[in-house]
């Protein structure tokens, strides 16, 4: 069994997220399996590191890994790139010349951006990951590669298929083992660790002096979407060190640059909250607002549940105990009256919905992790930090 530890810094997949996790299971499961993977992701999450660690840990390590980049190749010589050609097969064609294929027998070939592939071409890539064969363009020799087959696309290649853009066939065969990397927004309690990596390197090989990021300065990146995912991030952070001469990054240092950012891409509601609130101000208001999804949710099951029981606290007995119900106003969309701002830590409203968000659920963490909108294992990183019950049991 292949340690998953020891698996994520050979490869330098970085995260602790449950979705890293999950890749680098499923790396560990079918790395050692020789059978054609597809990995897919949006661009910039990553694919091509998967594909790397895939191969790190196959039978074909000691050998090559060809990776070819399928959007970047012209239609015209795309043949003559993965296939080869014969000498004379078209006018710039001087010699015998080999092909991707041939240069990866017995080794890992890595196609990315396959969705970029023509049809004709489709149907050549077919018949090698079926049988190995294919022939150089202008021969008629048939040749034989013993290569193992890893794909990506940043495409949704059942839709490609609808279209007619993609064959079934080949969709079919790309797909027995998928492998999808997340998005960065999907998996921000990574951005730290991300940041520190990329900060890290980049001022080690640039000779810069690195006083790191302050932690506000993290949390207003983690409202960003990220739309280029973490290549977008590795460039964000280098630009930011590098304008900012190596001084210890701050909030507004973050604003400044993501302002410069947001208007180019058209993205300025990315943003939960608004740029210029303070880091406390956005933590607060986006706490509140979960708050009221979790208010809304229990008062749903409630309303089931008191159709067969009847319960006079049923309204109130959730609510934090310094929350009255009378204080709760909806007609600003505030969820606290404006007197009571200022009393109270987030912290304390964060302990207090996941203390009582657990007892509603009789203990069961899974039900009050999806009912907070947290995963299980932040989940049980909240009871640690809050000093709760570690023994708590599964209902």
């Amino acid at each position: 069994m292949i340690n998953l530890e020891k698996l994520q810094k050979q490869s330098g997949i970085i995260g602790n997220s449950d979705a890293i996790k999950q890749v680098l299971e499923m790396i560990a499961q079918v790395g050692n399996v020789d059978i054609s993977v597809l990995i897919t992701g949006e661009s910039g999450v990553g694919k091509e590191m998967v594909a790397k660690a895939l191969h790190s840990v196959s039978r074909r390590s000691n050998l090559k890994l060809v990776t070819v980049n399928c959007g970047a190749i012209p239609v015209g010589i795309i043949e003559s790139e993965l296939f080869g050609h014969k000498k004379g097969s078209f006018t710039s064609a001087e010699t015998d010349r080999k092909g991707y294929f041939e240069s990866a027998h017995k080794g890992t070939i890595f196609l990315d951006e396959i969705g970029e592939t023509p049809l004709e071409t489709q149907v050549k890539l077919l018949r090698v990951l079926e049988s190995g064969e294919y022939m150089r363009v202008g021969d008629s020799k048939t040749l034989y590669s013993d290569v193992r087959v890893i794909a990506a696309t940043n495409k949704d290649l059942a839709e490609s298929v609808k279209k007619g853009d993609f064959r079934q066939d080949l969709y079919y065969r790309l797909k027995t083992v998928t492998i999808h990397v997340p998005a960065l927004r999907n998996r921000l309690e990574d951005l730290a660790l991300l940041v520190e990596r990329f900060a890290l390197e980049f001022t080690r090989n640039n000779d810069i002096v690195y006083r790191g990021f302050m932690p506000e300065a993290i949390r207003l990146m983690k409202q960003y979407e990220w739309p280029g995912n973490v290549r977008e991030l590795k460039n964000f952070v280098e630009r930011i060190i590098v304008l900012e001469k190596g001084e210890r990054i701050t909030q507004a240092m973050v604003e400044k640059h993501l302002e410069q950012v947001l208007p180019i891409l058209g993205m300025n509601t990315n943003l939960p909250i608004a740029l210029q609130h303070s880091p406390e101000q956005a933590e607060r208001e986006l706490i509140l607002r979960q708050i009221l999804i979790l208010r809304q949710d229990v008062e749903d099951i409630k309303r089931h549940i008191s159709k067969g029981m009847a319960s006079q606290n049923s309204e109130i007995q959730y609510l934090p105990p310094a929350v009255k119900k009378d204080d709760i106003v909806n007609t600003d969309n505030n969820l606290i009256i404006n007197e009571a701002i200022g009393d109270f830590k987030l912290e304390d409203i964060e302990r207090e919905a996941i203390v009582r968000t657990l007892k509603f659920y009789n203990n069961s963490r899974r039900h009050a992790a999806k009912s907070l909108g947290m995963s299980e294992r932040t989940l049980y990183r909240k009871i640690t930090e809050f000093g709760l019950d570690p023994k708590i049991k599964r209902k």
